[in-house]
C-alpha cells in the first residue's frame, strides 16, 4: 500500500510504492503490487503456433485464458530456465490477463518515490526502455519494470 502526505495546499501526495521483487536471471526487478493480480505456479502451457519467440504459451486459469510470457527473453536476456522455483506473475492488461513467467520470486520492498532514479538505457543487458526506473538498496539495484511497455508488441 502506498503511503500518503497530504501538502499545506490539501493535495495528497504517493510517497512510497510497494514492489513485488523477483529475479530474471541473475537481475532483480520489481513491479508495483497494485499491477498485480497473483502470483502462481501453474506451467500446463498450451504452446501458440506462430507467436513470438518470447509467447510460452496460453493457459487456462480457473475459465480465464492467460498468455504467458518469458520475461528473460522479452527483456532480451536469455530464457527463463524451468525449474521448481519459476513463478507465472499475472497481471491485468487493457481487458487480458497476462502471465509473466520468472526464475524466481523475491521480497516486497518500499520504494520511496524519492529514491527512485531514472533507468539507464541498458541495464546489464536489459532493455532500458522496459523500466521506469532502478532503486538502489544496500545490496542491489532492482530495476522497476514498466509493464505496459513490457507488454507491447
Amino acid at each position: 500500500m502506498a503511503s500518503k502526505t497530504v501538502t499545506n495546499t490539501g493535495t495528497t501526495v504517493e510517497n512510497n510504492t510497494e514492489l513485488a521483487t523477483f529475479y530474471v536471471g541473475k537481475a532483480l526487478c520489481g513491479i508495483d503490487i497494485l499491477s498485480i493480480q497473483e502470483i502462481n505456479k501453474h506451467f500446463e502451457v498450451t504452446t501458440v503456433p506462430q507467436s513470438p519467440d518470447y509467447v510460452v504459451g496460453v493457459l487456462n486459469l480457473r475459465g480465464r485464458i492467460v498468455t504467458i510470457l518469458d520475461l528473460g527473453k522479452k527483456l532480451g536476456l536469455s530464457e527463463i530456465e524451468k525449474d521448481k522455483r519459476n513463478r507465472n506473475i499475472i497481471v491485468r492488461s487493457q481487458d487480458e490477463h497476462i502471465g509473466l513467467m520468472v526464475d524466481a520470486i523475491s521480497d516486497v520492498v518500499t520504494a520511496e518515490k524519492d529514491k527512485i532514479e531514472p533507468a539507464p538505457s541498458n541495464i546489464s543487458g536489459l532493455k532500458g526502455r522496459f523500466f521506469k526506473g532502478v532503486m538502489k538498496t544496500k545490496t542491489s539495484l532492482i530495476g522497476i519494470l514498466d509493464i505496459e511497455e513490457v507488454l507491447k508488441d
